[in-house]
């Protein structure tokens, strides 16, 4: 018979041994070549400028930018009509000066779930990280550096003095992973996390542990002005749903797992089929399809309390609606526009149907499997909508790399999916921008355009706000004025830290890279 202290780490590493099953690592990123800056003076000239903080948009403005920091916003003018020379900042001798008139600017998106790499092996740190850049992903959270921190670590400082082409990185780190020896009580959990600390992480990811462990590391983690971000693993959420978790000082939850048994009530445990297996994946997918049907209906009593509860904590919800998405329309995933030339090769096998690989489920997924998960998502997202209606704050994650998701082109099917949610397009940019950075604590330096912070940007010619479509690296297919089907190109610039990347030239090493990897060896 087990005792207490081998029970508590059997659970703990049953559940780490199932959710950090990392693949072999990819190279990490090569030395920058890509981006110019930045410039003792950059000024962006006549935008349409999207602050990220709910405000409508505003143009034409001119933005001056020192070095990684904007220093000014001048509105020069009105929508068409010919802009008002006087009031423009006056250029100096080698100010750099781009003519963008027309064009929308918005803050860098923060992705507050963001793989490099993932279960699947061989993916290169350069795919992922101009893919992100590419679709406008100034700010990454590596949300449990299941590649090692050896391996993390250096593009993270990297990342930070802009030696490589990459979004800033904030590394969290999986619990109890980097450690020589087992955690197995409170004890362990406080020296584990203070270790991590040392380590240089800002956070820490959970899969689930017992009540006592996990209190005590969320308290150390606390102590030590860590983050702290969980997916409440079914083998665990029983005992530590989000309501628990949040009570305990979990800052983010990450996807939707504990939140319908947080709503719970004729039931502490979901319904689970007598022949469920969790480590059979369809069964884990298939019956999670089926979770929010058994909480508590919305606008009730017991809906309610939950909500008011977590918004009184300050608690972030971080969905990542776009990771499940082929759960609802299997085919769309499967076919999207961008696989043929944006998908490794070795990504794609990954995606498809295996009893060893996971979230490669589709054993046999049906017409009746889609039609669960559809109704899943409208009542997981009537909770998202409440919760941000009642000051609640939602941010933006994509967890691409797994379910036919690819890196950059996920996070803006994120938007679209927040959108769908109820919220309105400048409600769903603040998600991807400030209320990202607020849950990072980041706020003072990224999250919106305003004087004093971070020259991070996303610059595209057609208005985002009215389609979020023109932000896929893909471009939005239409008819033009002489009736012929056209794309649109998508982001064209990028800046992180006031360095300018142009983004059709990242999408443009993107694509070599996966020819390269489809020739014959």
């Amino acid at each position: 018979m087990l005792n207490f202290k081998s029970f508590l780490f059997v659970t703990l590493s049953l559940v780490l041994s199932l959710q950090l099953s990392a693949g072999t690592p990819g190279e990490t990123a090569p030395d920058r070549v890509r981006g110019e800056g930045p410039w003792e003076r950059l000024i962006l000239r006549g935008v349409n400028l999207v602050s990220g903080e709910g405000a409508p948009v505003i143009g034409p403005v001119d933005i001056v930018i020192e070095q990684d920091r904007i220093k000014q916003i001048a509105v020069v003018g009105h929508p068409d009509v010919p802009i008002v020379s006087a009031k423009r900042p006056v250029a100096q001798p080698g100010d750099k000066e781009m003519d963008l008139e027309g064009y929308y600017v918005l803050p860098g998106f923060i992705d507050l779930h963001a793989h490099i790499g993932g279960s699947a092996d061989d993916i290169p740190a350069e795919y992922v990280f101009k893919l992100w850049l590419a679709h406008g992903i100034t700010t990454i959270r590596e949300p449990g550096s299941f590649n090692g921190l050896d391996w993390v670590m250096p593009q993270v400082k990297q990342a930070e003095k802009n030696q490589i082409t990459a979004p800033r990185i904030v590394p969290y780190l999986g619990f109890g992973m980097e450690s020589d020896s087992a955690i197995e009580t409170p004890e362990d959990a406080r020296k584990w996390v203070i270790n991590a600390k040392r380590k240089g992480v800002a956070g820490i990811k959970f899969f689930g542990a017992p009540p006592q462990i996990m209190q005590a590391a969320l308290e150390e983690a606390q102590q030590q002005e860590l983050g702290t971000a969980m997916h409440h693993a079914q083998l665990n959420v029983m005992r530590t749903n989000v309501l628990d978790s949040a009570r305990q000082g979990l800052t983010t939850m990450e996807h939707w797992y504990g939140l319908p048994e947080a709503l719970f009530k004729d039931r502490i445990i979901q319904h689970y089929p007598h022949d469920y297996n969790y480590q059979n994946e369809q069964h884990r997918f298939e019956e999670a399809g089926q979770l929010w049907q058994q909480a508590a209906e919305p606008g009730s009593d017991a809906w309610n309390q939950v909500r008011d509860e977590l918004l009184a904590l300050d608690f972030t919800l971080n969905p990542t609606l776009t990771i499940y998405e082929a759960s609802r329309d299997l085919m769309r995933e499967m076919n999207a526009d961008w696989h043929d030339e944006y998908t490794l090769p070795t990504l794609w096998e990954f995606f498809q149907p295996s009893r060893y690989a996971h979230g490669s489920y589709w054993f046999d997924w049906t017409t009746e499997n889609e039609i669960n998960w559809k109704n899943n998502y409208r009542l997981w997202m009537t909770f998202l909508n409440d919760y941000k209606n009642h000051g609640g704050r939602v941010t933006t994650g994509s967890d691409s790399g797994y379910i036919f998701k690819i890196y950059g082109f996920g996070y803006i099917r994120e938007l679209e999916l927040l959108q769908e949610a109820g919220f309105h397009p400048l409600e769903v940019i603040q998600s991807a921008t400030l209320n990202g950075a607020q849950a990072l604590g980041m706020e003072e330096d990224i999250g919106s355009v305003v004087v004093g912070k971070k020259a991070d940007l996303v610059i595209v010619k057609e208005n985002p706000i009215q389609n979020f479509k023109v932000l896929y690296g893909t471009g939005h297919f239409k008819l033009n004025g002489e009736n012929q089907p056209i794309r649109t190109k998508g982001i064209r610039y990028t800046i992180k830290d006031g360095i300018v990347f142009d983004s059709q030239q990242l999408l443009e090493d993107v694509r070599a890279i996966v020819a390269r990897r489809k020739k014959p060896q």
